[in-house]
């Protein structure tokens, strides 16, 4: 695996007070994941996701408030029978949701697995081969670690990742990945216990610039 060149800090959006907080488990899945991308398939080690940009982490979190894709088509069909008119909002994101979060700033400790680098693309199509064919995946490439679905496969790199060992050590403490927003938008998944050195925590409001791009970017507006 390539080893990630880390940022000066990362940021983290998550709910007050303690955005650098794991999740309780009380709120995993039947599956004893959280639902997310990098989560650990077994249940055993929990995962913090951040981001290299600050804005980011903002894209990320209000992707979940996006509209399905065919309601988008269907929006912009009625545009182009009635003219100039711009589509409705495709979400609405309710005021509690800016008043329950914060931002928190930290650095990365230890060595962080870059899983798109061209080198470890190749070891995870040797090393999970077996899992790409349980998935039905068509191969193993930088297309296949960014799909939605099935999420249980980057699960599977997550796990494999979580499981490498140097000298009887832990080699890495996360993973590095491009968002599936755009190359711009680096993200990490930090494995549990590795937990970053936080710098800050702030809060943010309903005119914060970054906020204010992403709900722009999603087709999206504040309640």
């Amino acid at each position: 695996m390539k080893q990630a060149d880390p940022p000066a800090e990362v940021y983290r959006l998550g709910r007050r007070p303690d955005p650098w907080a794991w999740p309780d488990w009380a709120y995993a899945e039947a599956d004893a994941t959280f639902g997310n991308r990098y989560d650990d398939p077994q249940g055993i080690y929990r995962v913090l996701y951040a981001s290299t940009q600050r804005v980011a982490t903002f894209v990320e979190c209000l992707a979940y408030y996006r509209a399905d894709i065919e309601l988008v088509a269907e929006m912009h069909a009625i545009v182009g029978e009635e003219g100039d008119e711009e589509p409705p909002a495709a979400g609405v994101v309710p005021a509690s949701w800016v008043e329950q979060r914060c931002v928190g700033r930290a650095t990365l400790v230890g060595d962080y697995a870059d899983v798109g680098h061209h080198e470890s693309l190749a070891e995870l199509r040797t090393a999970l081969a077996a899992r790409v064919v349980h998935h039905r995946l068509h191969d193993l490439d930088a297309g296949t670690i960014r799909l939605t679905a099935p999420r249980a496969f980057t699960q599977d790199v997550s796990r494999y990742v979580f499981s490498r060992t140097v000298d009887g050590q832990r080699r890495w403490n996360g993973l590095a990945y491009l968002s599936k927003h755009g190359d711009d938008l680096q993200n990490w998944a930090i494995f549990e216990p590795a937990a970053p050195e936080a710098i800050d925590v702030t809060e943010f409001d309903r005119v914060d610039a970054d906020l204010a791009s992403a709900l722009a970017l999603h087709g999206l507006q504040l309640g």
